[in-house]
């Protein structure tokens, strides 16, 4: 199958080009998803396509610039770059592969000098575009039970007994990346996560969280840290920032196990 070559970004700044770059393999994974495959031909092809096009297309744009892809080879001179671009290619391949589901993503971040500094998520089959450069007005609260995001198919035991304690409801859905837009969107309250990541999970969706005004930790309430030499990042928490306390405190009390 051949593609049209994108056209150029709209403007140099690196929160336009995240937004660009994510929106950009967003398309290139809807091509892939009308082509008919099924199963795992379907979340390969989806995998590779999207890597190799933001790998090319970021070595076209900011060919100075490292990149650390879920897809790729970890390239240790990222440990020396002042600039390290983190990307999720398919955030959810399970969920792109069950056509025609929504809740799968594409995850752009830019971390520099200790911190990320530009972010953008898509969510292809929604047609939304989230990122660092225009950030979503988080909106008063609505009256209601607290809305906590889980795996559809896995919540974890402790989520379970903190929506228990605080009278929240679980609202399932797919990847990490939707997850946060959740909260982003005000379809939740939370994601509480601490079964597992990497930091290609989370940090196109911190980024973009945090610019929002939302709360973004580590399960024990530290900062997430990112280009680091061991990517594993095991545990998340996002929310609005009125339930940070409660949430952070009932996971000292109670664990995140």
């Amino acid at each position: 199958m051949t593609f049209d070559p994108p056209a150029p970004p709209p403007v140099a700044d690196d929160h336009a080009l995240a937004a660009w770059l994510a929106t950009q393999a967003g398309q290139r994974l809807m091509a892939v998803r009308a082509e008919g495959l099924q199963g795992k031909d379907l979340k390969d092809a989806g995998d590779l396509a999207a890597h190799e096009l933001l790998i090319h297309l970021i070595g076209e744009h900011r060919p100075a610039d490292a990149v650390l892809s879920e897809e790729g080879k970890d390239d240790r001179a990222r440990l020396e770059a002042h600039r390290v671009w983190i990307i999720d290619p398919l955030d959810g391949t399970r969920e792109f592969s069950e056509v025609p589901r929504d809740d799968w993503a594409v995850h752009v971040a830019l971390w520099e000098r200790g911190k990320l500094t530009a972010g953008a998520v898509v969510q292809p089959a929604l047609g939304e575009t989230f990122h660092t450069g225009a950030p979503r007005v988080l909106p008063p609260r609505q009256p209601g039970p607290p809305r906590i995001a889980v795996s559809r198919s896995r919540p974890p035991a402790f989520v379970q007994a903190l929506a228990a304690s605080i009278d929240a409801e679980l609202v399932p859905m797919g990847s990490a990346g939707v997850k946060v837009m959740s909260v982003v969107r005000d379809l939740t309250d939370a994601y509480v996560h601490a079964g597992g990541q990497f930091e290609w999970d989370s940090a196109a969706p911190v980024a973009v969280a945090a610019a929002c005004g939302l709360h973004t930790s580590r399960a024990d309430g530290s900062p997430l840290l990112y280009n680091q030499s061991d990517v594993y990042l095991p545990d998340l928490v996002v929310c609005r920032p009125e339930f940070a306390a409660g949430i952070l405190s009932f996971i000292a009390d109670n664990g995140a196990d």
